[in-house]
């Protein structure tokens, strides 16, 4: 990954655990998480990320990406 994205990564971790999130968990996994456990607010997170990144499967690949640790050092998967 890149700096930049590196980095946004890192403040959404931080605006998630500063709300109440995992450290290490986006704020889009967190909202397909909860959307999975039946939270009615996490349904419409899950909309309004798809709009702002124009993927309607977002919210998902973020939450299977977190699963795989993706976003992880190779050596450390």
């Amino acid at each position: 990954m890149n700096y930049w994205k590196n980095l946004l990564i890192a403040v959404d971790q931080l605006v998630n655990a500063l709300i109440g999130g995992w450290p290490d968990e986006t704020l889009s996994s967190r909202a397909y998480r909860m959307a999975a456990d039946g939270n009615p607010w996490a349904m419409y997170a899950i909309d309004g990320l798809a709009n702002l990144f124009g993927d309607e499967n977002h919210c998902e690949t973020s939450f299977k990406s977190e699963r795989l640790r993706l976003q992880a050092p190779p050596e450390t998967r």
